[in-house]
């Protein structure tokens, strides 16, 4: 058996494709003082097809929390949803998820 010696030069992968896992797009309702509770429940019904009970608990992590996740998804929809809440009046962003 004759010895493997290590290569004299490593090279880094030369891409300008991206190669990150495609991860979901949270999308990020905040706190305003303009829309009342009621209204921000009923949006999120309306929009995401939510119950009652669920979009009650959004509501109120908007309030209470300053933000909430209301959607998920890829970049596409995520803008689109962000999109409709803005159309509705309701402060919206979208992230791209860490993990």
């Amino acid at each position: 058996m004759t010895p493997v010696s290590a290569p004299d030069e490593v090279l880094e992968p030369t891409t300008t494709e991206d190669v990150r896992p495609d991860l979901p797009w949270l999308v990020v309702v905040w706190n305003d003082p303009i829309n009342l509770m009621s209204y921000v429940t009923y949006v999120f019904q309306k929009l995401f097809g939510f119950s009652k009970e669920k979009a009650h608990k959004l509501m109120l992590d908007v309030h209470l929390k300053g933000r909430a996740v209301v959607s998920s998804g890829p970049r596409e929809r995520a803008e689109a949803d962000v999109t409709r809440l803005h159309e509705h009046g309701l402060w919206a962003t979208m992230e791209r998820r860490l993990r």
